[in-house]
């Protein structure tokens, strides 16, 4: 499995030739989770019973998640996101009612499966929102069925780009010549990702 690598956005930028400054990737100067909650709507606690009921099924798929009954767990909207934050961290997002990690997810907490690697020429095409197409794809989970969601990094430096749902298999994605193969629904640059970012 590959090593996920620290989040740094002007490195991906470097490795296209590009200006790190680009407005695709814009940092909240003044990020701050009091601060933020401002912005997002229909915030509200979750009960014990609630939490246990949303993250029962995701908890059995990744065992080292550390969420429990009493785990600070609120749930929100952001602009098109239904985000769930952890102790003010939006670490999760709800998509189709199946819950799934964030980018910031990704990095905080290091999953080891539903990983799709696409090649260098891919991510300026990721990072504008378009979906992946399978030529891009060099390695994948093998275990991905369509429909699962799934997080897409760069070859090289291995930085989670974004988050999709597979519209085919993780085989399928490798032996495909063309066609779409995953639905971008996260990515770097993004409003969400954006939200999540904090100052160096």
């Amino acid at each position: 499995m590959i090593p996920v690598a620290p989040p740094n956005t002007a490195s991906i930028y470097k490795s296209l030739g590009e200006d790190s400054s680009n407005d695709k990737v814009i940092e909240h100067p003044n990020y701050h989770p009091d601060l933020m909650a401002a912005i997002y709507r229909n915030r509200h606690r979750l009960k014990r019973k609630q939490i246990k009921t949303m993250f029962e099924n995701f908890q059995k798929k990744y065992p080292f998640l550390a969420i429990t009954e009493k785990t600070a767990v609120d749930t929100a909207e952001f602009e098109n996101f239904e985000i769930i934050l952890i102790n003010d961290e939006v670490d999760f997002f709800l998509y189709q009612n199946t819950v799934y990690f964030t980018l910031h997810g990704i990095y905080k907490y290091h999953p080891k499966s539903d990983y799709v690697i696409i090649d260098m020429g891919a991510i300026r095409f990721v990072t504008n929102g378009a979906d992946i197409m399978a030529p891009g794809i060099v390695d994948a989970d093998q275990e991905i069925q369509p429909g699962d969601l799934v997080w897409i990094a760069d070859e090289t430096h291995h930085k989670p780009l974004g988050i999709g749902e597979a519209l085919i298999s993780g085989v399928e994605m490798l032996q495909k010549s063309k066609g779409r193969a995953i639905k971008n629904i996260h990515y770097v640059g993004d409003s969400l990702w954006n939200l999540t970012q904090t100052p160096k």
